[in-house]
């Protein structure tokens, strides 16, 4: 096994070494970089509560969460319409929270687990040829605890909670919400239906709450998808083994720009191309809402090669996916900066800019006449969600940014 990494397989010999390996506390996160994320478009109202996602037969399949229908949903990726619903004859789904998929079958993770109580966590396996044919189908059902958790007390936000899968070899990996540590712990099991124990791997000191996940072979290396309570998305890159599937002590750790979303699943798509499926939020108090929306980002570097993965554009014979045109109005930030740029795309006249915050209330404005430049200093901001909002002849248009 090779320094740095945690051994996967063969199984036996993990749980034989598992003592010696130190699976305990790895926190040598690196905040290096940010990357630019387009929007593609807001998702239809069938699945506002978008909790997973995979690509697979030339479309996106999602699910809903907690307490929704036992479907699987195909996404068209020009139009983001429900193009087919599948639905599962034997699961329900308590809180289907994450999907992943290999060569032979797509994996549905019942894990939420928000008050920590459940004895009955389950991950639905569904033969993809029977997927294909039918659009009701029957599950295997993959039943597992974690094999360190002993207290079923129920409480409030649980480190127990659990909402991203993935498929790597003949396991798979289980990585936990943990909202009092704002970490996750990783777990594997085997594919196999039946009662299985997950067993401990490592905890990552993320900063963050883990929600989605996705493997990439070659090169091979993990995605974290996760936010913050400040709901500011961000990616963990994790290098695994190309050998034996062992997960690095390492990660680095990408913020995702300067939008605001309660990002839930990952999924690549083509080349270096990803998406992210992001659930409607709605908050009183302040006044938040977030519309379910989809997300695309492209990497070409794998992590630990020193620089900050650079953005690469979608080949130029594709055709351009909707909401892919340039936006009337786009906010970027380089990481850890001050300074807040954007651009305004819109032929109307500009009558003045402003700055309100979660709550509504006027924190800046400026006149359009005071207006010679596109980048805002924000150094003078909280930590928190705001709007940039422009008055234009015939129209308003505002856009959420997080300053920290």
């Amino acid at each position: 096994m090779s320094q740095g990494f945690i051994n996967l397989a063969p199984v036996a010999k993990v749980m034989s070494l598992k003592h010696t390996l130190i699976f305990s506390l790895l926190s040598l996160s690196h905040s290096y970089a940010q990357l630019e994320i387009s929007m593609v478009g807001v998702l239809p109202g069938d699945v506002s509560e978008t909790s997973g996602l995979i690509f697979f037969n030339n479309s996106l399949i999602t699910h809903n969460d907690s307490g929704n229908s036992a479907q699987l949903f195909e996404i068209d990726t020009l139009t983001l319409t429900v193009k087919r619903t599948v639905t599962i004859s034997n699961a329900t789904n308590v809180d289907w929270e994450d999907i992943a998929q290999d060569e032979n079958y797509i994996y549905i993770a019942d894990i939420g687990n928000f008050t920590g109580n459940r004895t009955d966590l389950v991950i639905y396996r569904v033969a993809k040829i029977d997927y294909l044919s039918s659009d009701t189908v029957a599950a295997e059902r993959i039943n597992f605890s974690y094999e360190d958790q002993s207290d079923f007390t129920s409480t409030t936000e649980s480190d127990w909670d659990a909402e991203a899968l993935v498929s790597v070899g003949d396991h798979l990996l289980i990585f936990t919400k943990e909202w009092e540590r704002q970490g996750t712990t990783a777990y594997y099991l085997p594919k196999l239906p039946g009662t299985n124990v997950a067993v401990r791997m490592a905890f990552f000191d993320s900063a963050g709450l883990i929600t989605g996940a996705e493997f990439q072979p070659d090169p091979a290396w993990l995605l974290l998808i996760g936010y913050s309570r400040q709901l500011q998305p961000f990616l963990l890159q994790i290098r695994i083994s190309a050998t034996d599937f062992g997960l690095s002590s390492e990660f680095e750790k990408i913020s995702l720009g300067t939008i605001s979303a309660q990002t839930e699943g990952i999924t690549h798509v083509h080349s270096n191309r990803y998406f992210i499926s992001a659930e409607y939020f709605s908050n009183p108090s302040p006044a938040v809402v977030l519309e379910s929306a989809l997300y695309s980002f492209s990497l070409t570097t794998a992590p630990g090669d020193g620089d900050p993965p650079p953005i690469e554009e979608p080949p130029g014979e594709e055709e351009p996916p909707v909401g892919s045109e340039r936006p009337d109005l786009r906010l970027f930030r380089e990481f850890n900066s001050s300074e807040l740029h954007y651009e305004l795309n819109l032929p109307n006249e500009v009558f003045g800019r402003a700055i309100f915050d979660a709550s509504g209330r006027l924190v800046r404005y400026t006149h359009a006449t005071d207006l010679d430049t596109n980048t805002i200093n924000i150094e003078g901001l909280g930590s928190a969600i705001y709007y940039l909002t422009f008055y234009l002849n015939g129209q308003t248009i505002s856009r959420p940014f997080h300053a920290n």
